[in-house]
This record gives C-alpha cells, sequence and structure tokens, in this order.
C-alpha cells in the first residue's frame, strides 16, 4: 500500500521539536518574510539552519512557507530571500504567486516548488496548470472532495497534498477579501484578522433568521476516521494545520495521525482509541467536522456557538458564595488545569490554583466530587464548566518531546582481520553509506582475545545520538585483540560521517530569468460587468456577462469555482488557473481579480500565455498599479494590457459552505449583520455562497494606460 507523506506545521523550534518527536515526515515552517501565517513565532535565519539540521538528520524534510503575493518592491529582496533558503538547503518553497513562481522556477531549476492552498487550484485542468508551471506538487483547496482528488491523481503524475486535521478557512482560501476589506489585513498577505469568526447574524428581508452568532465560523478538520480513504487513494502528502497552535498540539496530533497510518497499513485498522479522541478535544478542538472532502453534512461544518477552543464539559456550578464556587464534576479536575466557566453574556476563563473538598485542600478531584475553587470573576448557578487545559495530560506531552525517543535505524558492518586495518561501513534507509578504516592494525592476542560480543557492545554504546543500530553484522579472525579505545573512536567517526552526510547540501544552479512574450496590442478600454442585460447600455468598449447569461456576442465571465470544466466558446473572462489552462489555446482570453496579479512578472506570464488583458488585484493601492506597470514597460520594452475595477460591490468571500442550509429563496434578500451593524448581502448561486461587502467602493485611479471596469450587478 502507497505510505503518504505526515506533514506537520511548526510556528516556531518548539514546535519543529514536537513535530519531528511526534513521527513525521516533512515539516512546513516560515521565516520572518512573506509567510501567511506572519503572526506565528516564525524562524530567523539562524533558527532556519538550525531547524534544517535538526530535521535532515532525522531524514525529515523542510517546506518553507513564501505564500503571500508579491508586489513590485519586494521582488528584489525575495530573490535574496529565496537564494538563501536555497543555499541553506530547503527541500521546497511553497508559494501562491505565479508570477514569483514562474521567476524563481527560471533562476533556480533545481528548487522545488509546491502550489499553495492559497493559490485556489481545485480541479484537474488547474493541477495540469502548475506541472506546465513547472511546480512539483499541488496543494488542493480544502474543498476538493476526494472523488475528484482520485481522478486528479490518476490522470497526472503530479505530487498531490491535502489538508487532514486543524482549522479551515469558511472561503477559499485565497478568494477571501474579507480582512483585508473590513481592516486592510490582507489574507493573501499573510495578516488575516480572522473576520470569519467574528459573531454576525444572518437576515431574510430584515427579520432574523437565526439566534446563533458564529454563523462563518468553521469547526476544525478531522480525518482519522477516513486514513483508509486517505490511503487508497495514494496521495502524496497528508498535511496538518497548526502553525498557530503550541507544541503540545503539534506533538499530539502528529502522533495519532502517524499512529494510525501505521496501524492501517500493517494491521487494517487504525487502533485510534475514545480515549485518545477524548485527549485531542482536550488538547483543541472547535468540534470536528470531516469536510468537504468526505462530503460533509452542510449542518455539521459549522460551529455557530463557539469560535474558540471549547475543550470538554467536566462539570456544572451549583452555587457560588463570594468568590467561591461549587462545583460537581463529572470528570477529573487537577491543580494548574484550565477551564473555562460558560456564562450567559460573558465566558470566565482561569488557572486553577486551589481545589477543595468539604474544606480540605486537594491535588486533584474526580467525576461524582462536588469541589470548590476560588473565582475573582462573578459567575453564576448552574453555568458549564469546561476543561480547556489538561495540566497532567501537557506534561506527559512534554516528558515524551524531550525524551527523544525517536531514533534513526542504521545498518553496520564491522570487520577486524589479522593484519588489516579496522573497518566499519555504515548504511541509513535512505541509501547513505559511509566506510571508516581506524588506524589499528589488528594483532594477534597475547593474552585475552576481543570477542563478537565485546565489539557489538562497544558499537552499540551511542549515547544521546539520534542513533540506534537496526542490524550489526560482525566478522572478526579468531584469536584477536583490539583495544577498546580504537572500536569507540571508529564508532564515533563513523557516526559523525554518516551525520553530516544527512545533513549536507545540495549544489544549487542560477540561471537568468527569461519570457518569451507575443506581440501585444496595447488598448486602453472602458468596460462594463453586469449581470442583468438590460444594463447593457452607455457609452462601454466591452460589456462583460455572467456564463449563465449565455449571451455569445458578449465577454462570458466564468465562475471562480470550477470542479468540472463546462466547454464554452468566443470571448472569456476566466477567475482560476485550471480554466485559463483549458481555454488559453482556444478562446480569447482575459483575465479577471481572482488571479490576485500583483506585480509585472505575473502580468509577462499571463501574457506568454496569450492572454489579452488583466485585471489586477483590488488589494493594490495606486503607487503599486504605477510601479508595477513602469518596471514592465522597461523590462519588456512594450506595454501591458492592463484592468483595474474602478467601481464595485465587492465579492468579499466565496464559499462552499450553504449559510441557509438549502433553504435559500432567490426572490428573498439576504444579509449578514456584524456586531457593528455593517449588512453584507449574500447570495447562493450554482451550489456556492457569496458574500458581498458593505459598501460599494469608488476608486479614482489617475491612469490613463490602464483599462477600467466597473462591477454593476444587481443583488
Amino acid at each position: 500500500m502507497h505510505v503518504p507523506e505526515l506533514l506537520a506545521p511548526a510556528g516556531n523550534m518548539e514546535s519543529l521539536v514536537a513535530a519531528i518527536q511526534g513521527g513525521c515526515d516533512a515539516v512546513y515552517l516560515a521565516g520572518k518574510l512573506y509567510g501567511a501565517r506572519s503572526f506565528a513565532g516564525n524562524f530567523s535565519n539562524e533558527e532556519l539552519e538550525q531547524a534544517l539540521k535538526y530535521a535532515h538528520s532525522y531524514g525529515v524534510k523542510i517546506y518553507v512557507t513564501v505564500n503571500t503575493l508579491i508586489f513590485e518592491d519586494e521582488v528584489k529582496n525575495l530573490i535574496e530571500y529565496i537564494r538563501y533558503l536555497h543555499q541553506i538547503g530547503v527541500d521546497a518553497l511553497i508559494m501562491q504567486d505565479i508570477g514569483m513562481v514562474d521567476l524563481v522556477r527560471k533562476k533556480f531549476p533545481n528548487l522545488e516548488i509546491h502550489a499553495s492552498t492559497q493559490m485556489h487550484i481545485h480541479n484537474l485542468e488547474g493541477v495540469l496548470f502548475a506541472k506546465e508551471l513547472g511546480i512539483k506538487r499541488v496543494v488542493l483547496a480544502r474543498e476538493t472532495p476526494i472523488d475528484l482528488i482520485r481522478n486528479i491523481k490518476e490522470k497526472t503524475n503530479m505530487e498531490i497534498e491535502i489538508f487532514i486535521h486543524g482549522a479551515l478557512c469558511i472561503s477559499y482560501s485565497g478568494q477571501c477579501l474579507m480582512s483585508s476589506l473590513i481592516g486592510g489585513r490582507s489574507g493573501n498577505r499573510g495578516t488575516c484578522a480572522q473576520s470569519c469568526r467574528q459573531p454576525y447574524k444572518l437576515y431574510c428581508n430584515d427579520e432574523l433568521v437565526s439566534e446563533n452568532e458564529y454563523i462563518l465560523s468553521t469547526k476544525d478538520l478531522n480525518t482519522l476516521e477516513h486514513i483508509d480513504e486517505l490511503l487508497k487513494s495514494n496521495i502524496d502528502s497528508l498535511k496538518i494545520e497548526g502553525r498557530m497552535k503550541r507544541p503540545e498540539y503539534v506533538f499530539y496530533v502528529v502522533s495519532l495521525y502517524r499512529k494510525a497510518i501505521d496501524n492501517y497499513i500493517k494491521y487494517g485498522e487504525t487502533k485510534i482509541t475514545d480515549k485518545n479522541i477524548y485527549n485531542l478535544k482536550k488538547i483543541f478542538n472547535r468540534e470536528f467536522t470531516k469536510g468537504f472532502i468526505f462530503n460533509e453534512k452542510n449542518s455539521k461544518f459549522v460551529n455557530s456557538y463557539r469560535p474558540n477552543h471549547i475543550g470538554i464539559e467536566i462539570g456544572k456550578v451549583l452555587s457560588v458564595k463570594n468568590n467561591r464556587v461549587t462545583i460537581l464534576l463529572n470528570d477529573d479536575l487537577h491543580v494548574q488545569d484550565g477551564i473555562r466557566i460558560l456564562g450567559k453574556y460573558d465566558d470566565v476563563g482561569l488557572i486553577v490554583q486551589n481545589i477543595f473538598i468539604k474544606g480540605n485542600k486537594v491535588e486533584s478531584a474526580k467525576k461524582g466530587d462536588i469541589i470548590d475553587i476560588i473565582s475573582d470573576k462573578k459567575v453564576y448557578s448552574d453555568n458549564i464548566v469546561l476543561k480547556t487545559s489538561d495540566y497532567l495530560l501537557l506534561n506527559d506531552i512534554d516528558k515524551n518531546i524531550n525524551s527523544n525517543s525517536r531514533k534513526v535505524l542504521l545498518n553496520a558492518y564491522f570487520e577486524a582481520k589479522l593484519g588489516t586495518n579496522l573497518s566499519l561501513i555504515i548504511e541509513d534507509s535512505i541509501n547513505n553509506r559511509i566506510e571508516v578504516k581506524s588506524s589499528y592494525i589488528v594483532d594477534k592476542a597475547i593474552k585475552n582475545s576481543t570477542t563478537k560480543e565485546q565489539v557489538l557492545e562497544q558499537l552499540n554504546r551511542l549515547g544521546n545520538t539520534i542513533y540506534s543500530f537496526n542490524n550489526i553484522n560482525i566478522n572478526v579472525d579468531d584469536n584477536i585483540f583490539i583495544p577498546v579505545k580504537f572500536i569507540n573512536d571508529l564508532r564515533r567517526d563513523a557516526i559523525e560521517k554518516i551525520d553530516e552526510l544527512r545533513t549536507n547540501k545540495k549544489d544549487i544552479i542560477e540561471n537568468d530569468y527569461y519570457i518569451d512574450l507575443p506581440d501585444i496590442e496595447h488598448k486602453v478600454t472602458n468596460n462594463l460587468y453586469t449581470n442583468n442585460i438590460k444594463n447593457i447600455k452607455g457609452n462601454y468598449d466591452n460589456y462583460i456577462l455572467p456564463s449563465y447569461l449565455n449571451e455569445d456576442e458578449y465577454i462570458k465571465r466564468l465562475p471562480r469555482v470550477n470542479e468540472y470544466i463546462d466547454n464554452y466558446k468566443g470571448k472569456l473572462l476566466v477567475g482560476e488557473l485550471g480554466s485559463l489552462y483549458k481555454y488559453k489555446d482556444t478562446n480569447e482570453i482575459y483575465t479577471d481579480f481572482s488571479l490576485n496579479v500583483t506585480n509585472s512578472y505575473s502580468v509577462a506570464l499571463l501574457h506568454s500565455l496569450g492572454v489579452k488583458r488583466i485585471t489586477l488585484s483590488t488589494e493594490l493601492n495606486e503607487y503599486q498599479i504605477n510601479k508595477l506597470y513602469d518596471n514592465f514597460v522597461k523590462r519588456y520594452n512594450c506595454k501591458p494590457n492592463l484592468e483595474l475595477i474602478v467601481e464595485e460591490l465587492p465579492e468579499a468571500m466565496i464559499l462552499k459552505y450553504d449559510l441557509f442550509n438549502g433553504n435559500y429563496d432567490p426572490n428573498k434578500k439576504y444579509y449578514i449583520k456584524d456586531k457593528y451593524n455593517n449588512k453584507f448581502i449574500v447570495k447562493r448561486l450554482n451550489n456556492l455562497t457569496y458574500v458581498y461587502y458593505y459598501e460599494k467602493i469608488l476608486k479614482n485611479y489617475n491612469l490613463e494606460n490602464i483599462s477600467k471596469r466597473k462591477n454593476s450587478i444587481e443583488i
């Protein structure tokens, strides 16, 4: 059976150690620049080098996320950073920006690149596009169903990576502008404010539809029950989310999936117990979902009651007197456990400092005990008590991490022949092989001869190294003598050399960047996108209509989510890479804002593929647009055909999740309202949910060489 890579997150060095000791095959992490989790601890350059040496000694790969959109002024520094990452030996980069992928592949042809889930690849054609671009692996959108994943694997030889555990975005990754629009913190630039975790209420025709507040806050993905299907699908890498999580979380989740994978391959079952899942909930959970990958029911995808870690329920408040809270436990509680007492309006979180049973101070209490604790904050009778951290469990995990119990298995061949130098050969599981010889020449024993057992004992003295011998073959003559010192020196020399070989850096190749551009007919136009054909009037050069209106004489705007792409004729406005790949050689193609074009290299790549006009990202300001345009002209000696959206009600999110749970009525008007009473219009179309920003945006660019577009739609 195919054994996939188990890929773990690391937000800092402590989590990296936890991930490796937990049993991962590879780790993904970020340096201090250009990572999509800029609020994680992340790694300095010195820490990156330490991480690589530590991981590679275990045979664990390191993938560095460089998966933000890159602005024009950042390209030079980005290339210097990537050159450094290449030199220190990173195994791959995870990238979003298509222009930077093209640039990096051409400059560093033997540096492996993986397409980030931020690239929004969710169909077969998108994977084929990535292959054409020189990408080695694609991290598919989290919404991609298992049947489609299997189809992609069957029809391509590309490596496929999927998320199997952790936090989910409610919107398609790389397609969410909510945080950027609300507060200027862009998810595409690594600074997402997690707007989806904030409270919203759904209204229909101004009537409240649901009392639940966190209607955009997803449960956490958990696919432990589907390991069999994942393994049978020949997926290359199984990825755990969690670069913002503590080391104990990383270790426990990684070790559970390691156990599940190994047990299923060996025994045909995962042997994951109820206690394992119970402890997992104590570590972190927002409740669990099997996700869209396994076609989760709509009603089980979102936890609309709580956006944060809910832990496990352990009791109920019986009474409160002054600051003494009496609780009936239905589970164990220990001093230093973290708890949350759920109030009607506010929760109270605290670390338990003291536990009293019948007035006596105790270290721990069990199910059925009535206890008293102290709380300086107000709580009330009948409040539910949750345990959000388990002191004993975390201590146990820390001991496992610090035990360094993971070993690299080696095979050895030791030879001692009379009149020759001592020899030791060591091999590892990844085809590294070294041979060392001692200066000592084997002599006859005068008194006591050296036995095989004595040689074996000395070779096995590996101390605190990460290595252990799986098999030692000893070939020695009879009646010889070997001083112990020379056996020990030989062993130390061999271990140092195998360690050096395992952590050795690869040679790098650096080429000049090049690209072939077709003749570009620069043309400035005035364009209108509308979903109502009655709006087609006025002084516009091009009219763009959604594809479902099927008006052949106009530009068709294709959906930006297409798991299976239909056949279209005529001029097309495409918003995702799969459609670009399918139609680039047969249709007149224009690209939409959702391709997230933020630099001149992306523009050049799209023009080289035959794209006639390229809509720039709405996250660019006028200075950045000017810089992009000027640099394109200087570098390629021609003018690009660009388009800017100057008036629109922006699409803030696009969701596979049905916010209406099957009850959407297209004749009614829906919106969600945030805590500031802003109203975000919501629509359901073609099995997708669209969330629009709460106000129209007008941009008065002073740019004469770029086409303009208005999005005038009826919602």
